[in-house]
């Protein structure tokens, strides 16, 4: 560590350093964070050099970034409009509505509740299921073997599929539920993104707590890469209720984590973007909701 750092700086450098080392680094996923998470909530538009500085902080050359905005125009995720010399990005419609579907997932303070009620889908052995299944799978259902799904109807799931012909679907109360249903799903991957993501950001999560700042760019810089490896982990998940969950189950863990980092750097990271000309926040209170802190996220540097 260098005399003029301190541990939360040098924690940031050595996660920007190890997210060039993962492989090719689609730029456009992470500049898809940055909307969802720090701009949509400010009316949802941002200049190219607002992306661009924050990208610039990740390692992220100005061309890159330029090729990954072109490529997210080009497939209808954000619209471009001129304002003098500077370009203007909005996230369109289809992609506000795709992150507006995550953002519960992201953000929530824990797992769903859930009042032991499933729903069992049984196709007839003549009904095709390829395209079925993609529905099934999107709407939160897991083959439990041949021609059976199953979920757990908890408060997050979304409503069944429309296309659902073919099919016997139930939705009951079970009387009993087995010892270790998690085994429906496949969980060990999961399990692992969350160890992962936990290692990743340990130092930087015990050097904020140990009092250590970040400057305003560097605030932002780390909180796009935080959500942005959180959101990864989050959106792979099933999203069990916490009566289904293994006993050791890391996931809660990591969301305890992130939450701790998060609450550290909202309030310098939103000055930064105050700063950077965007709008105030439509939403302050629900902004300072997220993950369910309490007391609230304060937005006071």
């Amino acid at each position: 560590m260098t005399a003029d750092k301190n541990q939360a700086e040098t924690a940031l450098d050595a996660l920007v350093a190890e997210l060039h080392t993962r492989g090719r680094l689609r730029v456009w996923s992470l500049v898809i964070t940055l909307f969802g998470d720090a701009i949509v909530p400010r009316g949802g538009k941002a200049g190219l050099s607002v992306l661009q500085a924050v990208m610039t902080r990740l390692g992220v050359g100005n061309g890159a970034v330029r090729t990954a905005m072109s490529r997210l125009a080009a497939d209808g995720w954000v619209e471009r409009e001129k304002s003098g010399r500077n370009s203007i990005y909005a996230l369109a419609a289809s992609g506000r509505h795709a992150f507006d579907e995550a953002t519960r997932r992201i953000y929530a303070a824990g797992p769903p509740e859930w009042d032991g009620r499933w729903t069992i889908a049984v196709a007839l052995p003549s009904t095709s299921q390829d395209k079925r299944e993609v529905a099934l799978n999107a709407s939160g259902f897991v083959c439990a073997g041949g021609n059976t799904w199953v979920r757990a109807e908890t408060n997050a799931q979304p409503p069944l599929p429309d296309d659902l012909e073919g099919m016997l679907v139930v939705t009951s109360q079970a009387p009993a539920v087995p010892r270790k249903s998690d085994q429906f799903w496949q969980l060990a991957d999961i399990a692992a993104a969350y160890d992962v993501l936990a290692e990743r950001f340990a130092r930087l999560g015990r050097s904020l707590v140990n009092g250590d700042r970040l400057q305003p760019l560097d605030a932002m810089a780390a909180r796009t890469l935080l959500i942005h490896d959180w959101r990864r982990a989050v959106l792979h998940d099933p999203g069990l209720p916490a009566e289904l969950l293994p006993d050791d189950w890391p996931g809660e863990k990591a969301r305890v984590l992130v939450r701790s980092i998060y609450t550290k750097l909202a309030a310098t990271s939103e000055s930064w973007l105050d700063d950077a000309g965007l709008p105030p926040l439509r939403d302050p209170a629900h902004f300072a909701e997220r993950f369910g802190i309490q007391p609230p996220i304060s937005l006071e540097p």
